[in-house]
């Protein structure tokens, strides 16, 4: 039997479906440069007028996040009745926020971390893009490669 991988089409996502998906989950991944390389670190977050909103504690991810590059910001979902998945990647500038108004406003959104601990920054991603793709998860026959009747090498 064959296996023959069925044609899957990805859709692009317009930049408001994308924050319409952003608001259905409130964890992410976010990729931040640490000293001589790239680091990803799981955030709770939040949508707030077309911005990305987390608090975190001190620490590589402030650090990173605050840094002179700019951060990308992915989170992910997929419907289990249908199969259909999505992801959506920000990427933008990370800023701290400092003004009294606007750390005050941010205790008011709905920021719930998982972990426990001192998490006195509010983190605002300004997104200088924003983009999103849709599509059907596939079957794992269609990826999957049997390795039944393959020959071993002769290192093993």
């Amino acid at each position: 039997m064959e296996n023959k991988p069925s044609e899957t089409t990805t859709e692009r996502l317009a930049v408001h479906e994308c924050w319409s998906l952003l608001r259905l989950v409130s964890v992410g991944r976010l990729a931040v440069w640490v000293g001589d390389g790239p680091d990803i670190f799981p955030i709770n977050y939040t949508t707030d007028h077309g911005t990305i909103v987390f608090r975190t504690g001190s620490g590589k991810k402030l650090e990173g996040a605050l840094g002179d590059y700019p951060v990308a910001m992915e989170a992910d979902g997929v419907n289990p009745e249908t199969g259909v998945a999505w992801s959506v990647v920000i990427r933008g500038k990370a800023e701290l926020l400092t003004k009294t108004t606007d750390v005050l406003a941010a205790f008011s959104l709905p920021l719930f971390p998982w972990q426990a601990g001192k998490k006195d920054h509010f983190v605002r991603v300004m997104p200088d893009s924003i983009s999103g793709r849709r599509f059907s998860v596939a079957a794992p026959n269609t990826w999957w490669t049997p390795i039944q009747g393959t020959k071993p090498t002769a290192s093993e």
